[in-house]
């Protein structure tokens, strides 16, 4: 019989008289480790295979590939893998998840050590009821460039730009999403700073196209966890051999002297309107954040998250109604519960967020009559969707979706002011996503609002990833 890797990564992972000891927890780590490994071996063939090719007149024994971490040598090993990333992902699909969630995959060579990732989508909304509003929408561009600096460091450079065109007389917008050094200490801890998302809820981390149900974002992980949220400061992360996952940073927060009393920005999504995304971005109060999950059983992942920090800046104007004048106190958190289960041809999920700004009594006076600042607002969903039909590189999958939000559950105000709670929004959103082989998604989709009628609509639309 031919021995081969696999069959000594097996022998490894199942070593005679003491398979039954192992945990399930430490077997995954173990098999996600080998499978991440077997990767960029297959990687470093391919590089070989076509610098081959280009000098068909050099010896092929002349061309030899940097030697990475093979599975032999993992085999070998009977120390647990961590689930951790310092390289770039080698599948294309996983290379942009990686720049966004840091430890995805262990320590390995990478094929090369600058690599290109990004996505993109474009749109259809055709309302119900006032269809003259339909509209098609090349929603939003992104590139990136993550670039393997030494071996336990790397650089993420990421590029968004929004509604096909920007300038100062259009809507679109050119952002820099994430910019950031991460450096790993070892495969289970690492440190990162600059520019990057805030790991609350499944969606600000990996908004990919492929990698959720819709043509658009759910209204919970937008209105109520702004997408794409993102940061200036330092974190620590890690994963341990049982598969619990960690994130802690200390970064900088909202900015509540942004509040616009005369946009309705702010009740459309409270944090989005306040949110600084590293644009000189005050930063006399900082804040801070703590997330964790857990994966140690397969198809499993359960986490919750909790951001928190003043947002006044003592800033001292009295001729503006700002927060650092009549809410030098205010303190916004925000925190959310998931959880994701994937058995078999199942794909079912789970989220509550609910968030809080406190001391906004006095400003809600300066305010009144505009938009109010809310002192709670939250949001939950669940989903379920099923791969209901699959050949070669088409796979099908149909979805529902029932979320409850609530941009302004209660207000800190005098009886006066008229601070009225909003109604809870319930949106029941049912479609399906049609995968083309593992980079190109089309998906289509009818929402049903029960308040806002008008909001009906049918969306259709194409993303894409590499």
């Amino acid at each position: 019989m031919k021995i081969t890797p696999l069959c000594l990564a097996l022998a490894a992972l199942f070593p005679a008289g003491g398979a039954h000891a192992a945990s399930d927890a430490k077997l995954l780590a173990r098999f996600e480790k080998l499978a991440a490994e077997l990767e960029a071996v297959k990687a470093e063939l391919k590089t070989v295979k076509a610098q081959v090719a280009a000098q068909p007149a050099s010896p092929p024994a002349a061309v030899r590939p940097a030697t990475p971490a093979t599975p032999v040598a993992i085999a070998a090993s009977t120390a647990p893998a961590a689930a951790a990333a310092s390289a770039p992902a080698v599948q294309p699909t996983a290379t942009s998840l990686a720049a966004r969630e840091p430890y995805t995959s262990p320590l390995a060579a990478p094929a090369s050590p600058t690599s290109f990732f990004g996505y993109g989508e474009i749109s259809y909304n055709r309302p119900f009821r006032n269809q003259s509003q339909t509209q098609i929408d090349v929603r939003r561009v992104v590139l990136g460039v993550s670039h393997q600096a030494s071996e336990r460091t790397r650089i993420v450079t990421e590029l968004e730009f929004e509604h096909a065109v920007t300038s100062a007389d259009d809507s679109g917008e050119a952002a820099i999403e994430q910019v950031y050094v991460e450096h790993r200490l070892n495969d289970n801890v690492g440190l990162k700073g600059g520019l990057f998302l805030i790991p609350l809820g499944f969606l600000n981390l990996k908004h990919e196209p492929l990698t959720y149900y819709g043509v658009e974002r759910n209204f919970v992980e937008t209105a109520i966890i702004p997408s794409t949220w993102r940061e200036v400061g330092l974190s620590a992360f890690g994963v341990s051999d049982a598969g619990l996952r960690w994130d802690i940073g200390m970064t900088s927060g909202f900015d509540l002297n942004k509040w616009d009393r005369s946009s309705t920005e702010g009740q459309e999504s409270p944090l989005a309107s306040i949110h600084q995304e590293g644009q000189f971005a005050r930063s006399n109060n900082l804040s801070a954040y703590a997330a964790v999950s857990w994966r140690g059983t397969p198809g499993l992942d359960v986490g919750a998250g909790i951001f928190s920090g003043k947002a006044s800046h003592k800033l001292k104007d009295p001729s503006t109604a700002n927060a650092g004048q009549y809410a030098s106190g205010a303190r916004i958190t925000l925190w959310d519960a998931h959880a994701r289960w994937t058995p078999g041809n199942w794909d079912l999920a789970a989220l509550y967020a609910r968030g809080t700004i406190t001391d906004t009594n006095e400003l809600n006076v300066q305010l009144a009559g505009g938009t109010l600042v809310p002192k709670t607002f939250f949001g939950w969903y669940t989903q379920a969707a099923y791969r209901i039909w699959e050949h070669g590189e088409y796979q099908l999958s149909p979805f529902a979706r029932y979320e409850v939000f609530n941009t302004a559950s209660g207000y800190a105000a005098p009886a006066w002011v008229g601070a009225s709670p909003l109604q809870d929004e319930k949106v029941l959103t049912t479609g399906a996503n049609l995968k083309v082989g593992e980079n190109v998604v089309l998906k289509a989709d009818i929402q049903r609002f029960q308040v806002d009628r008008s909001r009906d609509r049918l969306n259709l639309g194409i993303g894409y990833q590499f």
